[in-house]
């Protein structure tokens, strides 16, 4: 796993460009009109993902295609998985107290 991921990862353009790539492969200019931003500044957020590893670039004619490499999420996942048990343990137990005070 490595930290350009969870670089990538912590900007919230980055995130939904990955969310957009869920769908399949997209060219840049389809990907920059779901945005504010320009070409350009998307342009730089797909390299950023590309060199993490998170999206894969395709020369199709005269467009870059972009699709979801998801394999370095998969990494991830695996990595925060006992955290995420951690809080899921944690609310629970705030759950039941919350339940057993209702009761009273």
């Amino acid at each position: 796993m490595s930290a350009d991921v969870f670089a990538a990862l912590g900007n919230p353009t980055r995130r939904d460009l990955l969310e957009l790539l869920r769908a399949g492969p997209q060219p840049v200019k389809a990907l920059a009109e779901r945005f504010e931003l320009g070409r350009p500044a998307i342009s730089e957020h797909l390299k950023v993902l590309r060199d993490a590893g998170l999206v894969v670039e395709e020369r199709r004619g005269r467009e870059n295609h972009y699709h979801l490499d998801a394999a370095p999420l998969r990494a991830v996942s695996e990595w925060l998985g006992p955290y995420e048990r951690f809080w899921r343990r944690r609310h629970g137990k705030l759950r039941q107290l919350l339940d057993e005070e209702n009761q009273r």
